[in-house]
């Protein structure tokens, strides 16, 4: 204390605040009075915290101690929050009590973590061998852990999937249980639901086999019970009619009695998909997918692929199946096949005509039927390929695709319109016969099928004579 007053007197006050509390000239007296004792901590802190940690040390210490620190690799787990800090180790060179106390309330301060180091070499050997041992103990424990671990993942992985149908099960009946009503004597349960007429038989032998394997001596009771209310629609379906069902429930359910259209979709949906679609190649392949998916069905269900696309797919299985064979059936009718026409049984058509000929006609070089180019008899199936020989056979082949696709679609909208007379008919609902049905049926026939009749007389009527009314049916 000496030499600090001493300093303090003798020199300027702004100099003595940036010069060390110990002289030279104590540290001189110190060496003859004895060796310097220096103490040291130790610990580790988190890595962003250390320039602000060394520069409280040096400010509250004046300079008074030696720091050295060195980063840790591999980040560690804080145990306050459970997640993957940097941290950095240091070592702290002081003397006295008081900066040994002032050094530790510090690393308090910063949250440093001090752990204890023995001054002799000794000591630190022998606590590092300890350590050591521990550290080796600890990696025996979590191994042999880890192996029991592993022994009881594998031993439950093989009835997990039992395990999952099992609580599955239970959370459905006790779902269903949730259901029911309790008596007045709080002992019997009681429940109403509706159930198909068919499935009546089936649900009481259910009843009586879960009395039994129960052990119950109590029979349940199901009795049928009147009421007022319009039972909900109940569409029984399979595996195959279960996608088409699908399909019309998403545009509607019909109600209660009411004629279920998705027999009918069954076939006039691939059907009227393959009049669009038209080509045999393209419906091969859409076949031998949706035939692949059809025979691989058991081990492809079991599989439980999540993708939403293939859910699609393979819930429609059947679906795609019939629209690639319409789709074949009708990409034979255009005579298409990747986009290209097949010669395979040879045109009924031929080319009759000079080079003196082709000069006379000019641009149009028209095939009469009522002469020799025409062989008399129709293409076995299917469009004659000579069109793909035409200039106008893009004109045809759309306009008689497109044609064809009217016809088809007025009939099934009158299909579908003689079907909800079916209804009014089954409900006795007269009023709708005659303010529905009835002014459906005369606003297609005047308009929809006027249209269609036009169509199969420009079929039907040809003028081979006269150039200027040449139909798109002629080939030129």
């Amino acid at each position: 204390m000496c030499c600090v007053i001493e300093q303090h007197e003798g020199g300027n006050p702004t100099e003595s605040m940036t010069r060390a509390l110990i002289s030279d000239d104590c540290i001189a007296r110190q060496s003859t009075l004895g060796p310097v004792q220096l103490g040291f901590v130790a610990g580790v802190i988190l890595r962003e915290r250390i320039p602000a940690f060394e520069r409280m040390l040096w400010r509250a210490c004046r300079g008074n101690v030696f720091l050295r620190q060195a980063e840790i690799e591999t980040p560690l787990e804080d145990p306050s929050t459970g997640d993957q800090v940097f941290k950095s180790v240091f070592i702290i060179f002081f003397q006295g009590d008081q900066l040994k106390t002032r050094v530790k309330k510090i690393c308090e301060g910063f949250r440093a973590t001090l752990y204890p180091c023995p001054e002799a070499p000794g000591d630190r050997r022998e606590m590092a061998m300890g350590v050591m041992t521990r550290i080796e103990d600890l990696n025996t424990v979590l191994g042999q852990t880890q192996d029991h671990r592993h022994r009881v993942l594998v031993a439950a992985a093989k009835n997990i999937k039992n395990w999952f149908v099992k609580v599955r099960k239970i959370k459905a009946i006790y779902h269903t249980l949730n259901l029911f009503n309790l008596d007045v004597t709080q002992k019997c349960l009681i429940a109403e639901c509706w159930v198909p007429v068919l499935d009546l038989e089936n649900i009481q032998l259910a009843l009586r086999r879960g009395t039994e394997r129960s052990g119950s001596s109590v029979p349940p009771i199901l009795n049928k019970m009147e009421t007022c209310e319009d039972p909900p629609t109940y569409n029984h379906t399979n595996k195959f009619t279960n996608a088409f069902q699908n399909l019309i429930d998403s545009y509607g359910i019909a109600s209660y009695r009411e004629m279920n259209p998705a027999p009918y979709t069954i076939i006039t949906f691939p059907f009227l998909f393959a009049v669009m679609f038209g080509d045999c190649g393209h419906g091969l392949i859409m076949a031998a997918f949706a035939l692949w998916m059809v025979l691989k069905e058991k081990p492809l269900a079991a599989k439980k692929i999540e993708s939403e696309i293939w859910t699609i797919f393979f819930g429609g299985r059947y679906i795609i199946l019939l629209m690639g064979i319409f789709s074949t059936y009708t990409g034979i009718m255009y005579n298409d096949m990747f986009s290209k026409s097949l010669n395979i049984f040879g045109s009924h058509w031929s080319v009759n005509m000079t080079l003196d000929d082709l000069k006379t006609m000019g641009e149009l070089r028209m095939l009469d039927p009522a002469t020799s180019d025409y062989y008399g008899t129709p293409y076995p199936i299917g469009v004659d390929p000579v069109w793909q020989l035409s200039q106008n056979k893009i004109i045809f082949l759309n306009s008689y695709k497109m044609k064809i696709s009217i016809i088809l679609g007025v009939l099934h909208m009158l299909f579908g319109v003689i079907l909800s007379l079916l209804n009014h008919l089954y409900f006795k609902n007269r009023l709708n016969i005659f303010c529905e049905f009835i002014p459906q049926i005369i606003f297609m026939c005047f308009l929809f099928l006027y249209m269609v009749m036009l169509m199969f007389i420009k079929w039907i009527i040809f003028f081979p004579k006269l150039f200027s009314c040449v139909s798109c049916s002629c080939t030129w």
